[in-house]
């Protein structure tokens, strides 16, 4: 694990804490079976079927390592975007302290239009699965990097038993390993190093050999042109989790068609 990634999951051990205080369990519990679903791994199947790139397409404002990537953020407007240019679900970052995220902004973006959406944060608890569907989320995020193989089945179970989806997301081929006793099809592949930050590609296609054809190859980070969505394509992959390049554009919704449509 990574020293950022350390700190990080120290911190969300510290806000779960501190969230069970404020909102016990049961509260949420009762909240999220209010919350309808909407089918997170069915609308990148549409898309593949028929013959189109599936994207999640994220709403973020900051990162740690790039700073803010915009300042103009409305999650409202830029989930109506994403819709009308063609994405399949949205990923929307709800870490505050790291990325600047919050559950408003996914509750906002969720609202905003039809799309399944995915709560992206670092889950070590249980608590985070049922907040997670409390606050409308669709699907959650699991990081292989950050948890125990075990640890990663049962978080994967508590969320299925919600209705929810799963992406778990690797880095390298033993992470992939331990993501493969998984149930969920959507098997994220990180192309950022969790170390140095730096992003190729190369590490989704140096894994697909490795990954069954009933498993749904996510890959993230790194997607930052047309010519890199049809190098992937061109390589049988066909479902993208994208954030940056869309951000910055004026039009977060228009980069998306114009890369991917």
């Amino acid at each position: 694990m990574s020293d950022i990634l350390e700190k990080i999951i120290a911190v969300k051990r510290e806000e779960v804490r501190a969230a069970e205080q404020s909102a016990p369990l049961e509260e949420l519990r009762l909240a999220a079976s209010t919350r309808d679903l909407r089918d997170f791994v069915g609308a990148l199947r549409a898309k593949h079927d028929n013959g189109e790139a599936a994207v999640i397409a994220e709403v973020k404002k900051a990162s740690p390592s790039k700073g803010v990537l915009r300042e103009n953020f409305q999650p409202a407007e830029i989930a109506r975007s994403y819709a009308e240019g063609g994405a399949a679900c949205l990923s929307v970052l709800t870490d505050v302290q790291f990325f600047q995220g919050s559950a408003a902004y996914l509750e906002a973006a969720r609202a905003a239009c039809n799309l399944p959406v995915l709560r992206k944060d670092f889950i070590v608890d249980p608590y985070q699965i049922v907040e997670a569907r409390a606050m409308g989320a669709d699907a959650i995020l699991l990081i292989a990097a950050a948890l125990e193989p075990g640890e990663m089945r049962d978080l994967e179970a508590l969320a299925h038993s919600l209705g929810l989806a799963v992406l778990v997301e690797v880095h390298d081929r033993e992470e992939l390993k331990h993501a493969l006793t998984l149930k969920t099809p959507l098997i994220g592949i990180n192309n950022r190093n969790l170390r140095t930050f730096e992003t190729t590609l190369d590490t989704t296609i140096g894994m697909l050999d490795d990954v069954p054809e009933d498993r749904i190859v996510v890959t993230e980070s790194g997607i930052l042109s047309r010519a890199d969505v049809e190098k992937m394509r061109a390589l049988s992959v066909h479902t993208f989790l994208v954030g940056e390049a869309f951000m910055r554009a004026e039009h977060p919704g228009a980069e998306l068609a114009r890369m991917f449509f």
